[in-house]
């Protein structure tokens, strides 16, 4: 059985894996990804300034639970419609080291159809 501080320890080796590769510009920002078991929190970086250029959390929204894919959806689309408010329709996708699949395919999918190409 894998401990919970195990499975963040690989997350993050994958994550440093995937940040090896990928880079957010002026042009192209970084839409990063975390998850938490209560909460989900999203962001464009521009990693060339080292600044966020939108943001969205379950926190933020003052959501009842961030745990969820509706939740997760949600928040795809509000960090989506702030991106293109600034003028941003091209991201690149950083998925943290999570695997594709539930919680973050919701969100992406979400941000794509408000407006996010990636």
């Amino acid at each position: 059985m894998i401990t919970q501080t195990r499975r963040n320890e690989i997350r993050k080796r994958i994550h440093a894996r995937i940040r090896e590769r990928l880079s957010g510009t002026a042009e192209r920002p970084r839409l990063n990804v975390y998850r938490s078991l209560n909460h989900i929190y999203a962001q464009v970086v521009d990693d060339q300034k080292g600044e966020t250029l939108a943001a969205a959390s379950s926190l933020q929204l003052k959501l009842k639970t961030g745990g969820n894919v509706a939740t997760a959806r949600e928040i795809g689309k509000a960090v989506a419609e702030k991106a293109v408010a600034r003028g941003i329709r091209q991201v690149v996708f950083d998925r943290g080291g999570y695997l594709y699949h539930g919680r973050i395919k919701a969100l992406a999918d979400a941000a794509r159809e408000a407006g996010l190409e990636f």
